[in-house]
């Protein structure tokens, strides 16, 4: 299957990174390469992209796309490794870092995948296929009370324990190897009116198993910080979310980033020496036009958050 993904908020992002012509700029969730091929069209024969994604169907889909440049660097890695990334091409400082999270559309529409609800496919949802580890361990390796706390925490699902108690019942009966299966289980796990009146029952499950499956909120949260401290004065780091548990991270790292003090209110002057790193350009997040929304309804739910270097 061709690599479909469209670049989510692209003007927006474009205009935030503030692209200098001959600035060093890494889109560390390349995709299909889309933000990117915009990027480097701003750039000069100086300016450089370094494109870093650890789906290797994203990795030979830019390759191809941005195959015209000869200023980019395409690397299958996970951003977390940004740092060692960029240190392995001699690179100390960069003008911009641009993250898209989530899941791409190319993802979500091959059914082997396993990140969908809405096809039968082997219970997969790796970002990394050579990962040893898939969905289909945690739902059947895990115990019942793991299970619900993932499915509530990283899906903030109500019926979780309900969700958890039914998969370990099912399962007991054999190991449970589909998506197909498992939203059926899913679906008996809540009550009628559930189905009747809310989106797909299993929605926020197969967020909270590819969250979990794939430690995206440990990454981001471990990560970001340091792609701050990669930024050249001026820099910036631009960030798409496509869940509230991902805002909140990037919100909270973005605001302590520019003001770390811990010293209590009362105090006159700072004590601690903390100093600020820079500035949160996005005092609220930026949204997506309802025109986007109406021609990618994926983009519904996508929030852009800006940091400036200072």
């Amino acid at each position: 299957m061709e690599f479909k993904h469209r670049s989510v908020m692209l003007e927006e992002v474009i205009e935030g990174l503030r692209i200098r012509p001959e600035g060093t700029y890494v889109d560390g969730t390349l995709g299909g390469g889309g933000h990117s091929y915009h990027i480097l069209q701003r750039l000069n024969d100086q300016g450089r992209l370094i494109g870093i994604d650890q789906d290797g169907a994203a990795v030979a889909a830019a390759g191809k796309r941005l195959e015209g440049f000869t200023n980019v660097t395409i690397v299958r890695n996970n951003y977390c490794n940004i740092g060692q990334v960029l240190s392995d091409l001699n690179i100390t400082a960069v003008d911009g870092i641009l993250l898209d999270l989530g899941v791409s559309s190319y993802q979500l529409d091959t059914p082997e995948r396993g990140f969908s609800y809405k096809s039968d496919a082997p219970l997969d949802m790796r970002m990394d296929t050579r990962s040893a580890r898939t969905a289909a361990d945690i739902v059947n390796g895990y115990s019942r009370d793991d299970l619900a706390r993932v499915i509530r925490m990283y899906g903030e699902e109500k019926y979780a324990a309900s969700i958890a108690a039914h998969i370990t019942a099912a399962r007991e009966g054999g190991p449970i190897k589909t998506t197909g299966e498992l939203v059926e289980i899913i679906k008996a796990s809540v009550p009628a009116k559930y189905l009747r009146t809310a989106g797909h029952p299993a929605k926020q499950t197969f967020q909270a198993l590819r969250i979990e499956l794939n430690n995206e909120l440990k990454v981001l949260e471990e990560t970001l910080d340091t792609m701050i401290d990669r930024l050249l004065p001026g820099g910036r780091v631009a960030v798409i979310t496509f869940h509230s548990l991902e805002d909140r991270i990037v919100k909270n790292i973005f605001k302590n980033a520019q003001d770390p003090c811990t010293c209590p209110p009362d105090f006159p002057v700072c004590a601690c020496g903390k100093v600020s790193k820079g500035t949160v350009i996005t005092k609220k997040p930026i949204l997506p036009t309802q025109e986007e929304i109406e021609e990618n309804p994926r983009s519904k739910s996508a929030k852009l958050r800006i940091f400036e270097k200072k």
